[in-house]
């Protein structure tokens, strides 16, 4: 693993550099790669899905990033700010990592599956952007990757997780939730995904993933989604439940449909 540095002076508040963690597959059989956002509510992040997803794609012989972008205390927009870069950094250096800067995708599990879908569904500008050459790089994915994410924003059905929104706004920001649900954004121009959750699910209504899909579907955007009857929240890559493991394999298989295998 290598450790890339994602500005030579980041923008915002930050007590750790922001960086980006470079997995390259020791057997290539992609020119595709993955940008990684591990879940954890905003306020941590979980090494299950960030490493672990990378050494699997690694195993397929995919190449990938993970981001450990900033959570709470900083609030949005620093996540999707480092989100965007992280991005835009692999499009920016993808010669120099064998990479068709046309084949990037994201993936994020939980609240970093709110992340991955905000960077293929946000298009507004946000603060602190357009520092320097590298943010004049398109900062959308080609392909989304989403592992039982949170999506719909606080409202009266009760489908939100609301401690994910809590944590990435603040208590005094609520009222901007609906413009970070990426539901109700996504575009004709919104990148195909895969989505998998457990219908089990008790932290993250499965009805997310539905919504992202079903927004996806009305737009007339390519989208596979697996609702597995068993598992808990957090599963990652689900050794413990080996239905549901079967996820990742699926995964491959979509990759590989899309044509970015070899």
């Amino acid at each position: 693993m290598e450790i890339l540095h994602l500005w030579d002076n980041a923008p915002g508040t930050y007590t750790d550099e922001p960086v980006l963690h470079y997995y390259p597959a020791e057997n290539k059989t992609s020119d595709g790669t993955v940008v990684i956002f591990p879940g954890g509510g905003y306020t941590h992040l979980a090494n299950h899905e960030g490493q672990g997803y990378a050494e699997y794609l690694n195993s397929i012989g995919m190449d990938a990033f993970v981001c450990p972008y900033r959570v709470f205390p900083h609030l949005f927009p620093l996540p999707l700010l480092d989100a965007r870069r992280a991005v835009r950094y692999v499009r920016v250096n993808a010669k120099k990592f064998g990479i068709n800067p046309e084949r990037i995708a994201v993936m994020g599990s939980s609240a970093g599956g709110h992340l991955a879908a905000l960077v293929s569904t946000y298009t507004a500008p946000i603060d602190f952007e357009n520092s320097d050459e590298t943010d004049k790089a398109d900062y959308r994915p080609d392909a989304t990757i989403l592992c039982y994410p949170v999506i719909h924003h606080p409202d009266d059905t009760g489908i939100a997780h609301i401690g994910s929104y809590l944590f990435l706004l603040g208590e005094d920001r609520q009222d901007m939730a609906p413009s970070l649900s990426p539901d109700l954004l996504v575009k004709d121009t919104t990148p195909p995904a895969f989505l998998w959750h457990t219908a089990e699910d008790n932290s993250v209504n499965v009805i997310n993933s539905y919504l992202y899909a079903t927004a996806l579907r009305k737009h007339g955007i390519p989208c596979e989604m697996h609702i597995f009857p068993n598992g808990r929240h957090g599963l990652g890559l689900a050794p413990s439940v080996p239905h549901t493991a079967q996820w990742a394999g699926l995964l491959k298989n979509w990759i590989d449909n899309m044509g970015w295998m070899r």
